[in-house]
């Protein structure tokens, strides 16, 4: 457990943990309501499957990290992605090959990450991720919104503190706006070269299983959909052993040389 300080003395806070120092480091990057302790133990159960070190931190504005500097614009997913990611892979794990683990908005910025090509990275694993905005996604915030404001999520003090609900409106503010209405990633997609595995929950109360069909068949590189029978949005920790599973084989394809796909991974997935 430690900070780094990244400019004007923003800081994040993350977490490391230890693994052979030849394979990659799974790098976590957690949900928009997220930060570091809500992965829970998954991350460890994960890096103790496949050998491999871990790394899990807080973005600006969530946590143990310093709040964000600015109010979200509709490219706050692209600034975590392509301004803050690189900073705190550069500042922990320079020169590191590593894998991307993101969930929900974690999942997008990993895909933004991806379409840039960077030299060290050997693959992408998204759960629950957006490449676009749905009308069930908005139902969901709305669903969500109206819990808020009944107390019925007062379990993300114990993580954020009192900037909790700065958390949660930056997140609902910002989905349900119309300014946000026509947000798009999909023509990212077909720059990412490396292999992904697409997760998702087939009963996921924030997305359609077009999310996955779309990030599978306009990914550059070889894409594998999962998903995940009775299971909602968080796969993890709702089915963790099927999920531990699922990117573990990916994993440990993606650091062998040849970074060949298990042939295994689409039939213990299931069909679409």
């Amino acid at each position: 457990m430690a900070h780094i300080t990244l400019h004007e003395g923003q800081r994040i806070y993350y977490e490391s943990i230890d693994g052979d120092g030849d394979l990659p480091c799974l790098v976590f990057l957690h949900e928009g309501l997220g930060c570091a302790a809500m992965w829970k133990d998954f991350p460890r159960r994960l890096c103790r499957l496949t050998g491999c070190s871990g790394l899990v931190y807080d973005r600006l504005g969530y946590g143990g990290s310093s709040p964000a500097a600015a109010p979200r614009t509709v490219h706050y997913l692209h600034a975590y992605a392509l301004q803050e990611l690189p900073r705190v892979i550069a500042a922990i794990i320079p020169e590191r090959p590593i894998v991307l683990v993101g969930h929900s908005d974690g999942g997008t910025i990993a895909l933004l990450h991806g379409a840039e090509r960077p030299p060290y990275l050997a693959g992408i694993i998204t759960e629950a991720a957006h490449v676009f905005v749905e009308s069930v996604t908005l139902d969901g915030i709305r669903a969500a919104v109206t819990a808020f404001e009944n107390g019925r999520l007062g379990g993300l003090v114990k993580y954020h503190g009192e900037r909790s609900e700065a958390v949660f409106r930056a997140w609902s503010d910002t989905w349900l706006s119309d300014w946000f209405a026509d947000w798009n990633i999909e023509y990212a997609l077909p720059a990412i070269a490396v292999p992904l595995l697409v997760i998702q929950g087939r009963e996921d109360q924030y997305a359609t299983e077009r999310q996955v069909r779309t990030i599978v068949a306009r990914s550059g590189g070889p894409a594998t959909p999962a998903l995940i029978d009775h299971c909602g949005h968080v796969p993890h920790l709702e089915e963790p052993e099927a999920v531990l599973q699922l990117m573990s084989g990916f994993i440990k394809a993606a650091s062998s040389p040849s970074s060949t796909t298990p042939p295994n991974l689409r039939q213990a997935a299931g069909p679409f």
